[in-house]
């Protein structure tokens, strides 16, 4: 059986978004409680009833959130122009090699925008 397996996890971030338009709004200093799911999708093993340990993708993520949690995120190579499409991207490249099945990044910077993302 195919399953999707995904795991939510929080961070605190500044940015500013540098190549934004002249006089938006985002050029300037600002903070977001970022929502990041990761998703990761194969055959459930019939022995053991499950495809993958959650521990994986926290053991995965966490030298990440300890760089990204109330950070500044520019500063960060890779994120100097922070979008959420970028982050996306950035956080695929950091990730893929450590989760066999990765499937799917979706980063929220509110409650109702998001970046999805699948490695194309």
């Amino acid at each position: 059986m195919k399953v999707r397996l995904t795991k939510d996890f929080l961070f605190e971030a500044a940015q500013t978004l540098p190549c934004a338009p002249e006089g938006h709004k985002c050029r300037k200093m600002h903070g977001h409680s970022f929502k990041l799911e990761i998703s990761v999708e194969g055959e459930t093993d019939p022995k053991t009833g499950w495809f993958y340990d959650h521990a994986d993708i926290s053991r995965a993520m966490k030298p990440l959130l300890a760089v990204l949690d109330h950070g500044y995120l520019n500063e960060i190579p890779g994120l100097e122009n922070p979008t959420i499409e970028n982050m996306c991207a950035w956080f695929w490249q950091k990730l893929s090699p450590q989760l066999p099945g990765l499937a799917e990044i979706v980063v929220h910077e509110t409650p109702s925008a998001r970046c999805s993302y699948r490695g194309e």
